[in-house]
């Protein structure tokens, strides 16, 4: 077979929210995660430097504050961020609830 399918919410979320989708698609290189937030959320601060991840934030659905290094980044729904691998990053969802697509790779 030359794909690999799986639908997110097929996938158990990890602390609630957290769809990771590596393992079930079987990639490589490249992280795939969908974060359904909802209103009021706040993930943790934290980077990828270690990995040498960069990663992109895509908004799908709803509104939210990405902390870029101390800089807040307002998002609306088709907004993407990219993130270096040793830039500290951290998600604060609206007052609705929110959709990200999270993208990462070395």
């Amino acid at each position: 077979m030359a794909y690999t399918k799986v639908n997110y919410e097929d996938v158990e979320p990890v602390a609630g929210s957290m769809h990771f989708l590596r393992d079930a698609l079987d990639c490589e290189t490249v992280g795939v995660t969908v974060l359904d937030c909802e209103a009021g959320w706040s993930g943790k601060a934290h980077d990828h430097a270690e990995e040498d991840h960069e990663e992109v934030y895509l908004l799908v659905d709803g509104e939210a504050t990405v902390t870029i290094d101390d800089e807040d980044v307002e998002m609306e729904s088709g907004d993407a961020v990219r993130v270096p691998p040793e830039a500290t990053r951290e998600i604060h969802n609206g007052d609705v609830d929110s959709t990200f697509v999270l993208v990462g790779a070395p």
